[in-house]
């Protein structure tokens, strides 16, 4: 295998490109070269090797160059544990997202919803001057709204963010995740601060300060959180009750002591803290950008806008959501769940531009990668042999393409590189072979590490979809906006990304045509 630079892998603007032109000049497993000159990885896009990577979760880990970054901002919850830490605290939140679960929450998540759009309602009516509509930032609204759906789903609390950006725990969330992650550079100083932490010790910058800020208000309002839930499902024990909250911290405590997890099974309540954030992170930040960027495609496509919203209307009832009981939001959503162009558009939102843009794991001991065809290896004295394995030798890194894997046209067809929802009606055959939790993308992951999340940021997608499509038009502005890959592919406005992330578009209410 040729080993080839790695210019170009990580940016969206350049990766489709980059990652076509490999497999075309080398094929489908290539040796590149990392930041350092040593760092030699295996770039694939071959899904028997990502398949084989991604299922062996044991052997490939996430590097502790990744975990140090993410256990420095949220802990160590599921997204930075590895090996038995990991294999514990996932044990304990599975049973907080069951189907059953999730659907319990599915009446939170329409009142945040409803509650997102009376607020552009307002604003509108408030400040409106154009026939477009109002200039609304959608990622920094769609956001605000999503931490408060993952606020109370999550932990029983109210940041009221759709309302004001006022509250303590909520400004502390949003700094942490703006100023340390959307608004890095991956410069020098972030690099080096990853190898040598001492830096920021002695030369705290900016950034530093602020993460150590937030860390300490989520240590206090979110510690007592915990304490203050595990009062009450201890007093209700007490009582001969069963504590009947339903949020995630709440069902992560009740699985934590359940009388059948061995104790030494069971995990602290400094780890249920790290997967609050790690809940707080995962549940907002990513469900939020999948809202987002599913707007902003509908917006370049006004006429695919236009045939989603008159499916989503069919369904609409006659009385407004606000009069509707628990049970009939629920019948209304599984009614929703169930439209199939808005299925299509999910799917493809989320197959085109998925949140994570790729991954990186490393070999935790030597392993032999199966390959679907045959790969050349030039050998030490020079003679090329074709294999059906790649040896990959311990601590070396693989590049997990997400982006890449799921854009790969020789798979999804010529025109995988743009939105066309009506693909998923008429598949490729090559598409049933590929690895991924998802509807055959790497999207969620694969695997045992695979996404525990995915129901809930599905129920969150159609559901901020259906109401906020059902009552807006939305249309690009003369804003040129552009993908970053900042730890998630976030969108910003051409020559403005040091402002962190921005998805402008027109808003204006969607009025029924009477005649």
């Amino acid at each position: 295998m040729m080993i080839v630079g790695i210019r170009g892998q990580y940016s969206p603007s350049r990766s489709p490109r980059v990652h076509e032109a490999f497999v075309k000049q080398y094929g489908r497993n290539v040796c590149i070269r990392g930041v350092l000159p040593w760092d030699i990885r295996l770039f694939t896009l071959d899904a028997v090797a990502l398949g084989h990577v991604m299922k062996n979760s044991t052997i490939y880990e996430k590097p502790w160059q990744s975990r140090r970054l993410i256990t420095g901002l949220i802990g160590c919850g599921m997204l930075a544990a590895e090996g038995q830490v990991h294999k514990r605290q996932r044990r304990v939140a599975t049973p907080a997202f069951s189907i059953q679960n999730m659907r319990e929450l599915v009446p939170l998540v329409f009142s945040k919803g409803s509650q997102l759009g009376n607020k552009w309602k307002t604003m509108i009516d408030a400040g409106c001057q154009s026939k477009d509509g109002l200039r609304i930032d959608v990622c920094h609204w769609v956001s605000r709204a999503t931490f408060d759906v993952i606020g109370s789903a999550g932990f029983d609390y109210e940041f009221n963010a759709i309302e004001n950006e006022t509250n303590e725990l909520f400004n502390a969330y949003k700094d942490m995740f703006e100023i340390a992650i959307s608004q890095q550079n991956g410069g020098v100083r972030d690099i080096l601060s990853i190898y040598f932490p001492i830096i920021d010790t002695l030369f705290p910058d900016r950034k530093v300060r602020t993460v150590r800020r937030c860390q300490e208000v989520i240590r206090h309002v979110a510690g007592r959180l915990v304490q203050e839930k595990k009062r009450k499902m201890g007093e209700a024990e007490k009582g001969g009750d069963a504590y009947s909250g339903r949020d995630l911290l709440s069902l992560l405590l009740k699985s934590n002591s359940a009388a059948d997890l061995p104790p030494e099974q069971r995990i602290s309540d400094e780890d249920i803290l790290h997967n609050i954030n790690t809940f707080m992170f995962a549940g907002s930040d990513t469900s939020s950008l999948s809202i987002t960027w599913t707007l902003y495609l509908l917006a370049m496509y006004p006429e695919l806008q236009t045939r989603l919203r008159e499916e989503l209307i069919s369904v609409t009832p006659t009385a407004s959501l606000q009069t509707l009981t628990r049970e009939e939001v629920s019948s209304l959503y599984a009614t929703v769940a169930e439209l199939p162009y808005l299925e299509n558009v999910v799917r493809e939102s989320l197959r085109l531009i998925p949140p994570v843009h790729s991954s990186i794991r490393v070999a935790v001991r030597d392993d032999d990668v199966p390959t679907s065809t045959p790969v050349k290896l030039t050998m030490r004295d020079g003679r090329v042999v074709e294999s059906r394995t790649i040896r990959v030798p311990k601590g070396s890194f693989v590049h997990v393409p997400v982006e890449g894997f799921n854009l790969d046209r020789e798979v999804w067809g010529p025109d995988a590189w743009s939105f066309n929802p009506d693909r998923w009606d008429n598949l490729p055959e090559t598409v049933a072979s590929q690895p991924g939790l998802y509807n055959n993308t790497l999207t969620f992951s694969a695997g045992p590490r695979s996404c525990i999340g995915l129901r809930f940021s599905i129920i969150e997608m159609k559901t901020f979809l259906y109401i906020l499509l059902a009552n807006f038009v939305f249309t690009k502005t003369d804003e040129k906006v552009g993908k970053a890959n900042v730890v998630l592919t976030r969108p910003y406005v051409a020559g403005k990304q040091r402002e962190g992330s921005m998805c402008p578009l027109f808003v204006r209410p969607y009025v029924r045509d009477t005649l």
